[in-house]
C-alpha cells in the first residue's frame, strides 16, 4: 500500500498494462488473420480467454505474488517472528502482507476485455454458463493461491528460490492460449504441476459452454482440487 504515496507509479502501471494488453491483442490479430479458429476456439472465445488471463494475472500480482515474496524475504531475514507473534491468524496476515494497489488496473482491463468478448457473443452465454464460470474461477484462484503458498514455504528449507518464481511467471504466459492446443506433455504440466489450466482455460471453457459439453464432471474435479489445496494450506500453516 506504500505505492499510494507515488502517483507516478499509477501512470506507469497504466502505460505498462496497456502496452502488455496491446501486444497480446496484436498477437491474436496476427493468428486470426490466417485462420478462423484455433482448435475449436473462435476469435471471440480467445478474446474472452485473454480477458480472464489479464484478470487473474492482475489478482495474482495485486496481493498473492507480493505477499508470498514478502514471506520468503521474512524467512530469509528472520523477521517472520514479528508476524507470527501477532494475535491474528498468521496465514491471513502473511497472505495480505503486501498489496500492489496499482495492479487493480490489470483487473479492470481484464474485466473490460471479457465484457467486450461477451458482448460479441451476445445471447450465447446462459445462466448455467455464468454460474459455472464463477465457481471454477473462484476454485482456480484458490488453486493458484495454494500453489504460490507451496512455493513460498520452500523458503523454510531453501534460502533462495527466486528462480522458481521466474519459471512460474514464464510458464504463466502460456495461459494466453487454450491449454488444449499444446502437446500432451505440456498440457499435463500446465494442468497438474503448474495449475494454470484451472485458473484460466477452465473458467473460459465454462463461460463458452465447453466445460459441460466435453467434461460434465469437470466442475467436481475442480472443486475437489480446491478442497484438497485448502486442506494443504491448513497443514502448511502448522509447519
Amino acid at each position: 500500500m506504500n505505492e499510494l504515496a507515488y502517483r507516478t507509479n499509477f501512470y506507469v502501471q497504466i502505460a505498462s498494462s496497456l502496452m502488455s494488453l496491446g501486444t497480446a491483442l496484436a498477437g491474436l490479430l496476427v493468428v486470426f488473420n490466417h485462420t478462423d479458429t484455433l482448435g475449436d476456439w473462435t476469435s471471440t472465445d480467445i478474446l474472452a480467454l485473454l480477458g480472464i488471463y489479464v484478470l487473474v494475472s492482475g489478482a495474482i500480482q495485486l496481493v498473492i505474488q507480493p505477499s508470498m515474496q514478502r514471506l520468503m524475504e521474512d524467512v530469509r531475514l528472520g523477521t517472520l517472528d514479528y508476524t507470527l507473534t501477532k494475535p491474528e491468524d498468521a496465514q491471513f496476515l502473511i497472505s495480505i502482507s503486501q498489496i500492489r494497489i496499482w495492479k487493480i488496473t490489470d483487473i479492470i482491463l481484464g474485466v473490460v476485455v471479457l465484457g467486450v468478448a461477451l458482448a460479441r457473443r451476445g445471447a450465447e452465454i446462459g445462466f448455467d454458463d455464468t454460474v459455472g464460470f464463477a465457481i471454477v474461477l473462484v476454485c482456480g484462484g484458490a488453486i493458484i493461491y495454494s500453489f504460490w503458498l507451496i512455493l513460498a514455504t520452500l523458503s523454510f528449507w531453501f534460502i533462495r528460490i527466486e528462480n522458481i518464481l521466474v519459471i512460474f511467471e514464464t510458464m504463466y504466459q502460456a495461459g494466453r492460449w487454450p491449454i488444449g492446443i499444446y502437446p500432451v506433455w505440456l498440457k499435463f504440466i500446465l494442468t497438474f504441476i503448474v495449475p494454470i489450466a484451472f485458473a484460466i482455460t477452465v473458467p473460459a471453457e465454462a463461460l463458452t459452454g465447453r466445460l459441460v459439453r466435453h467434461c460434465p464432471d469437470h466442475y467436481l474435479a475442480t472443486f475437489a482440487c480446491a478442497c484438497h489445496n485448502c486442506r494443504l494450506r491448513r497443514w502448511l500453516s502448522k509447519v
